[in-house]
């Protein structure tokens, strides 16, 4: 087996696929666009390049026999081109993508999941082997509340369809299983967590996990936009966020696909919080 190529890698989910990799004994190499700031373990090469500039991808694919791909992008824009230099040099593909993509239906429920509908196509249309995780919504999505929390013990924000959310190191450790074998090739896991939990409940947790009664408050759309736009988010992810809290149908779904593959049932919300405490305190 080539190296392995883990785009996102400084990111919640990369980070944990590098590490988990490295302790699988892969060789394993990390995108970065600035490999000076990377911080990653020893043992992983680090490569400079870039997603959006799929030119200077090169370097960091020659000798890489798979890629995992984190797509940071809220349009497939530069997609096939980036897809055209992975194939050039690698012949497998694990693509983290979302639980919400419907395979039946013509049009997803939001943007989010468009998106990732639209790069699950692209990726089958590219000659490479593949593999989806198509992932429920991540733990480590949380850390967004940090501030709030830490100041008001009040997080303020639009509400979202409850969702079985997921441990960050459950997705690398499935991540790390289809990067290390073929037998999940053409394969469409569905990953989520334990238990389906509303914002309110994951706020409820991480007070536990702190000590401090902590609440969920749901505002307007409108203001929401308002004051996401002024914590400076980009507004044509704002657009996309507010449009999945207000379009995504709620879902009950509860698979055992990390057990399955793992050997290890999948962790809890809880889990997460009481590990991560010290970030909202």
């Amino acid at each position: 087996m080539g190296e392995i190529l883990v785009t996102g890698a400084t990111g919640n989910v990369g980070r944990h696929v590098v590490v988990q990799l490295l302790a699988a004994g892969a060789a394993v190499r990390a995108l970065a666009r600035d490999p000076e700031l990377a911080e990653l373990p020893r043992g992983v090469k680090v490569v400079g390049g870039d997603l959006s500039r799929p030119d200077t991808l090169e370097g960091a694919l020659a000798g890489s026999d798979t890629v995992f791909l984190i797509w940071p992008f809220l349009t497939t824009d530069g997609a096939p081109a980036v897809l055209e230099a992975v194939a050039q040099h690698a012949r497998r593909i694990v693509y983290l993508s979302s639980s919400g993509v419907s395979d039946d239906a013509e049009r997803q429920t939001d943007p989010i999941n468009q998106l990732h509908a639209d790069m699950e196509r692209l990726i089958e249309g590219s000659g490479l082997l593949w593999t989806f995780l198509r992932s429920n919504t991540i733990a480590s999505n949380a850390r967004g509340w940090a501030e709030q929390i830490r100041t008001t013990h009040l997080v303020r924000g639009p509400d979202i369809a409850a969702t079985a959310v997921i441990h960050e190191r459950d997705v690398a450790a499935v991540a790390v299983r289809a990067l290390t074998d073929d037998g999940h090739t053409g394969m469409k896991h569905v990953l989520t967590g334990p238990q389906v939990l509303s914002r309110a409940e994951q706020v409820h947790a991480i007070g536990e996990a702190i000590g401090h009664p902590t609440r969920f408050e749901k505002v307007p759309v409108g203001v929401a936009r308002q004051q996401m736009l002024a914590d400076g988010r980009p507004p044509a992810l704002v657009e996309a966020l507010l449009a999945s809290a207000e379009k995504r149908p709620g879902s009950n779904v509860i698979t055992s696909a990390v057990e399955e593959i793992t050997g290890a049932p999948a962790r809890t919300f809880r889990s997460w919080a009481e590990e991560h405490a010290d970030g909202f305190r």
